[in-house]
């Protein structure tokens, strides 16, 4: 690789997952100071949900940070930031309920979220030691570490892959419920919709900088092997 398309390649690398970033927060910074209709917070809208779901053994907490709310199904839990906990705003409500699409998912055991949880102790072992195979074996010129390097990292980028689908079926859930149960009204559906499709642009954006990862250090096996 020229130095030209290198440095474009690394661009690359770097630029779209700002981009993807700086949408997300753009767009929850926008709409968590905008009110939703119902008045609801988004522990009550993720309360709301589970109940209208007869889900009730996963329970509601805030957690401190910003976007870093995330569903645990080890201890069935919603986490939410305390912002989009407490606050009833249009991106707080659309967070809560992307969340318990997660929690949704889990208890109808949906498949792309059982896959993916089989996948995450290979891909946590892919994530953690991938690349100290693969620099090993560019250095050491040794094909057998760069190909297991770069299973180690297929497993990685799998998972990856694996979360797509199970983030847009958890936003997709989350308008569903928030428009069938009341929570949002239809002039806020746009609104709704807009901070859902800029956090799973977040996850577009890691899958495809972990696939070009991947497929630049397989050209590189292929080289070595013709070298």
């Amino acid at each position: 690789m020229g130095l030209v398309p290198m440095l474009i390649y690394f661009g690359l690398l770097i630029l779209i997952p700002l981009w993807a970033q700086g949408r997300v927060k753009k767009a929850f910074n926008k709409y968590s100071q905008v009110a939703n209709s119902s008045g609801m917070t988004g522990a009550q809208v993720a309360q709301k949900i589970l109940n209208d779901n007869g889900i009730y053994d996963v329970g509601v907490e805030p957690v401190k940070g910003k976007l870093s709310d995330h569903y645990d199904p080890r201890s069935k839990t919603v986490r939410l930031s305390e912002d989009n906990y407490y606050k009833a705003s249009v991106a707080g409500s659309a967070v809560a309920a992307h969340e318990v699409g997660h929690a949704i998912q889990d208890a109808e055991e949906y498949a792309f979220l059982r896959f993916r949880s089989s996948l995450a102790p290979a891909a946590n072992m892919g994530s953690n030691f991938s690349f100290i195979l693969i620099i090993a074996g560019i250095l050491l010129t040794a094909q057998n570490l760069l190909l297991a390097g770069i299973v180690l990292m297929s497993v990685a980028v799998l998972f990856q892959l694996v979360t797509l689908p199970v983030e847009f079926n958890a936003s997709n859930r989350a308008m569903h419920q928030m428009v069938s149960t009341g929570i949002i009204r239809n002039d806020e559906e746009r609104e709704t919709r807009k901070v859902l499709d800029a956090a799973a642009w977040t996850y577009v954006a890691a899958a495809l900088v972990a696939v070009l990862e991947l497929v630049r250090f397989i050209m590189m096996y292929f080289m070595m092997n013709d070298d």
